[in-house]
């Protein structure tokens, strides 16, 4: 399907804010839809809190560390915080 042929569904005359609301959809459907799911490894230094996500991540799906609640060498999920947390941050750095 044509733009030109989404615009005359839609009633729109605009073609630079039917172009803008076409690559928002697409960019949407992006978000929900794994299918370019690439994998980073990044080494944890001590000391350090903060570490760089690279530019075209659009969504993290999940973080593991190695021995986190075990000691077999394996690799677990972190759980995701919902709520904020119970203790108040002390660190003097900005995000």
């Amino acid at each position: 399907m044509k733009v030109q042929e989404i615009m005359e569904r839609v009633g729109m005359a605009q073609t630079g804010r039917a172009l803008a609301y076409i690559k928002d959809a697409l960019e949407e459907i992006n978000m929900t839809i794994t299918t370019h799911v690439t994998t980073s490894r990044v080494d944890l230094e001590s000391g350090k809190r903060f570490y760089d996500i690279p530019n075209d991540a659009i969504k993290i799906l999940g973080v593991r560390a190695k021995n986190h609640l075990n000691t077999k060498d394996e690799y677990r999920d972190i759980p995701r915080m919902v709520d904020e947390p119970f203790t108040e941050d002390t660190d003097e750095e900005l995000i």
